[in-house]
């Protein structure tokens, strides 16, 4: 791992999941609870910034009404249009005041759908920046962050999962997912192993630079 060629993608960190009142931050409390995600995604981006990676933010929103998708949205996208979740300049669709984009960060418009590379140039700024390992963390664990990290893992990116960085609508969901399907697409890591091995990677670039 270079952290120079390393991105933190932070999916769906918005406050309609992440705090309390949001509009879905009910469903996803328990797991919120007892993994924490989001001082571990901070942690996470502390680390890529001050190595040298990228952090890249990638929030979901849409225009009153939903015009964007199908006039009878079913599974998770009936889900958010019901509960009236991530519209566009609104406070729940806001990302969350802890990971707030910092300088130099990166923010990936035009999320619509699950899949992260699916409706927005995230590709496109991946390559154009040399980045080789994607690190992912958000929500939902077994929803937008897995559909993300199959898609990277096909584009043949080396991807890395932050399990502790990650949440769900249960603990069941989340437990599940990153037993028995994250191993099959990517290497997850807690977020200590992932600043250790990035930190360890920076050592040795700067050993071999004679630093």
């Amino acid at each position: 791992m270079k952290p120079e060629s390393t991105a933190l993608v932070l999916i769906e960190f918005q406050n309609d999941f992440t705090t309390e009142g949001g509009t879905l931050h009910g469903a996803v409390k328990e797991v919120i609870d007892a993994t924490d995600p989001i001082s571990h995604a901070v942690t996470a981006a502390d680390a890529v910034r001050n190595a040298g990676g990228s952090v890249m933010h990638v929030p979901i929103s849409f225009a009153p009404g939903y015009g964007e998708i199908t006039q009878h949205p079913y599974g998770i996208l009936a889900g958010v249009v019901d509960s009236t979740s991530f519209v566009r300049d609104t406070w729940g669709a806001e990302i969350c005041e802890q990971l707030t984009p910092k300088e130099g960060d990166i923010t990936i418009e035009g999320k619509r759908g699950l899949d992260t590379f699916g409706s927005t140039n995230l590709d496109f700024v991946l390559r154009s920046k040399g980045i080789e390992t994607v690190v992912l963390a958000g929500f939902l664990t077994n929803c937008c962050v897995e559909s993300t990290m199959r898609s990277a893992y096909e584009k043949g990116f080396e991807v890395i999962t932050l399990t502790d960085a990650v949440g769900a609508t249960s603990m069941a969901e989340h437990t599940n997912a990153i037993q028995y399907d994250y191993p099959m697409f990517s290497k997850p890591m807690t977020t200590d192993e992932f600043t250790s091995a990035l930190s360890g990677s920076d050592e040795m670039a700067d050993a071999s630079r004679g630093y």
